[in-house]
């Protein structure tokens, strides 16, 4: 059980977070050197929090904040390519108010939906280490578990993610089946545990993956829109682009 009242409370903790060296270096130096095109901005240069409600039923894990993304703008996935891929998909499917994400306070909503991370600092070249993903481990423990009344559904963007994410669920009570479930795109497993979970594989919305066509707007959209189904967001055989 987490130590936490509410998520306010973890995530006030969790951006003052330095236990990783190389990390703490890493998104100090990005914030002080910046990319030209941003130099105007003051960046974020901390560990970011979740992003959405905190009586979400979806949650979208992802990997790590970008350099000059969330590590600038300090919200997961906003601010570069990766972010306007999966939001403008949000928005297609109708757990989002706009498909947009440039900054904090642009106004942006997600609908019953949470987005997360296993690494909440942002990386060099995207890869967090095997041990910078199990010391960040307890604060996803502890957002899932204030989570845990309202949770049904989870997204898991990517490889690293369901790989990060299998230890967390079965310590938290969630039955792993055996042998353990593979990633793969449109992988779905229901796992028991304190309540049902609809666990979900997609892959990331990484420009690799989406600049070759290897996950699409509507292969992304398709997924999201049966996932906010199991989640209880989004009413099963849902026609609408977004609530009204």
């Amino acid at each position: 059980m987490t130590g936490y009242p509410d998520i306010a409370a973890l995530d006030a903790d969790l951006i003052e977070c330095r236990a990783c060296p190389r990390l703490v270096r890493w998104r100090e130096q990005v914030a002080a050197e910046k990319r030209a095109a941003f130099r105007d901005w003051t960046y974020w240069g901390r560990p970011v929090p979740g992003f959405g409600p905190t009586d979400a039923s979806l949650v979208i894990v992802g990997l790590a904040p970008a350099a000059h993304g969330a590590n600038r703008t300090g919200r997961m996935f906003t601010g570069d390519r990766s972010g306007d891929f999966l939001y403008a998909a949000l928005y297609e499917v109708g757990l989002a108010n706009q498909p947009t994400a440039a900054r904090l306070g642009d106004g942006l909503e997600l609908f019953g939906t949470r987005i997360t991370s296993p690494v909440h600092c942002a990386p060099p070249a995207n890869k967090p280490t095997p041990a910078e993903r199990d010391t960040c481990r307890h604060w996803l423990v502890s957002e899932l578990d204030l989570l845990l009344p309202t949770l049904r559904t989870i997204v898991v963007l990517g490889g690293f993610g369901w790989q990060a994410l299998l230890p967390v669920l079965a310590g938290a009570g969630w039955t792993i089946p055996t042998p353990r479930p593979k990633f793969g795109h449109g992988t779905h497993v229901v796992l028991e545990g304190p309540t049902p979970l609809h666990l979900y594989g997609c892959y990331h919305v990484s420009q690799q993956n989406t600049f070759t066509g290897r996950l699409t707007p509507a292969m992304l959209e398709d997924l999201l829109r049966t996932a906010g189904r199991t989640a209880g967001i989004l009413p099963d055989g849902h026609p609408a682009r977004r609530p009204s």
